[in-house]
């Protein structure tokens, strides 16, 4: 699964790789401050390449709300919702008759873009955070659907079953979100898609020899620690840890 994420890249870089413009440059200080480490369960803003609008890059609250709740709502709806993975993720093999998925897959995709994002690895009954980012330190592009209520978007990010490079590090659940290719962005976000090139696309694993994973400090984990630091995506080595990058 996908439950934590960092974006540390400044707008002007996501709007050059993306090749998109940022809906509104009053939320250019907010979002250019970065995110080390943004936990999903907070249901924090992001920024997202919407399908309906996909020359631009707009806010999004991580966690789909269904789009018929009101905007009091929201709040309420991720309490209810955090025993079901406060919707900050998709299962891709539910997404065609998903209540909510549904509604949004054929013309609410999205694109968000990340630094790198956590994933846990279990050995012993022990959690050990891992950090994957692009090894040449471009944004990696997760895949999304989102639902609009009045102003606001709110977002999943989609997840498959794990390829190998992933099936060893999320050795429990055997998950990983969906990580676009470079060459797919703008088909993904196309009004002409049907299931099957939906599908096709989803099922395309991203280059293991793009990416760069190795083990963080625990302190991601705990919730008396701020981990929102720079240091939280450097290397720690466990002595103890039999896997090793």
């Amino acid at each position: 699964m996908c439950f934590h994420t960092s974006i540390s890249h400044p707008t002007r870089k996501i709007e050059q790789q993306l090749k998109v413009t940022l809906s509104d440059d009053k939320f250019r200080p907010l979002f250019d401050t970065p995110n080390y480490h943004l936990n999903g369960f907070s249901h924090p803003n992001m920024l997202l390449v919407p399908q309906e609008k996909s020359e631009i890059l707009a806010p999004g609250v991580w966690g789909i709300v269904p789009s018929h709740k009101p905007v009091e709502d929201i709040k309420p709806y991720y309490k209810e919702a955090v025993k079901y993975g406060g919707g900050l993720n998709a299962r891709s093999e539910k997404l065609f008759d998903h209540f909510i998925y549904k509604n949004s897959i054929f013309n609410q995709r999205c694109v968000i873009p990340v630094s790198g994002f956590f994933e846990p690895h279990d050995q012993n009954n022990k959690k050990y955070p891992f950090y994957f980012k692009n090894s040449d330190e471009n944004l990696l592009c997760l895949a999304g659907i989102y639902t609009k209520i009045d102003s606001y978007i709110t977002f999943t990010i989609l997840t498959k079953k794990a390829s190998p490079l992933f099936e060893r590090v999320h050795n429990l659940k055997r998950r990983q979100p969906v990580i676009i290719n470079d060459s797919e962005l703008n088909n993904w976000l196309s009004s002409d898609l049907n299931e099957k090139d939906i599908m096709s696309i989803i099922n395309k694993d991203y280059p293991e020899s793009n990416l760069e994973t190795y083990s963080i400090s625990k302190d991601l984990f705990s919730p008396k620690v701020d981990s929102n630091i720079n240091t939280i995506i450097e290397k720690q080595v466990y002595k103890e840890l039999e896997l090793q990058f």
